[in-house]
């Protein structure tokens, strides 16, 4: 029996600086359904993978996005 080590992933801070009042709903849906954001100033930290940034390029004009500090 062997164990798989997963390969270190690097993460992103994502920090909401602006409403989502006035977008569409879908912006509105990858903030609160998909990257998890509810106001301004919240703020996750996700995986930096393609689903991530995908999301990321969708709502780029209401969020910010830095390396996480570990």
């Amino acid at each position: 029996m062997t164990t798989r080590k997963k390969a270190v992933q690097a993460k992103l801070r994502i920090i909401q600086i602006a409403s989502g009042i006035g977008n569409q709903e879908r912006i509105k849906r990858v903030l609160r359904d998909g990257l998890g954001l509810r106001r301004i100033g919240s703020s996750v930290v996700l995986p930096d993978n393609g689903y991530t940034r995908g999301m990321i390029a969708k709502v780029a004009h209401i969020v910010r996005v830095e390396p996480a500090q570990e």
